[in-house]
């Protein structure tokens, strides 16, 4: 598998979209959340079925707010154009932001199959987490931020999608 890309179905053909392909149509303001969502897709579309699946019959729910996950997402399987897309903070925990596994929880369903997407420890960095969680920022901070948002992506880009997110089948 290709680290940076990821294949759907759609009207018989094979589309495939690359992390650069995927930042181009977010925008670029966040791509450590284009990322996460490229490497949550990667894990959990496996579990759903073999080969590339149909994208517009992709249901997500997650614990993700940002943008870069979001548009991400939109962009592989149009689920927030179609009505599936969905954003619940409670999966995440108390305190989606601060207590693991934050909001790096998706699930993602096609037909009766259904699994829940987890971040493995140690891949977002705490300092990353509380410049993110800050309501205001000072300007030394707000570079620092981006630096951050940078980082991460490069960081996680180049592993697989398994060594970032654990996959688990969810009943009902």
């Amino acid at each position: 598998m290709t680290h940076d890309r990821i294949s759907v179905r759609e009207g018989g053909q094979v589309l495939t979209f690359s992390f650069s392909t995927l930042l181009s149509y977010h925008g670029g303001g966040f791509p450590g959340g284009v990322v996460h969502a490229l490497k949550a897709m990667q894990a959990g579309f496996p579990a759903l079925g073999e080969g590339p699946l149909p994208r517009r019959d992709i249901h997500v729910l997650t614990a993700f707010t940002g943008p870069g996950g979001r548009d991400a997402v939109e962009c592989v399987t149009r689920a927030l154009t179609d009505g599936r897309y969905s954003v619940d903070r409670a999966l995440g925990g108390k305190d989606v932001i601060s207590d693991p596994p934050g909001p790096y929880v998706w699930r993602f369903t096609l037909g009766h199959r259904r699994v829940a997407v987890t971040i493995r420890p140690g891949h977002v960095r705490p300092e990353f987490v509380s410049l993110g969680a800050m309501s205001s920022r000072t300007a030394a901070q707000d570079a620092r931020l981006e630096i951050l948002k940078h980082e991460l992506a490069d960081r996680l880009l180049p592993l697989a999608a398994q060594d970032i997110y654990e996959v688990r089948p969810v009943d009902g």
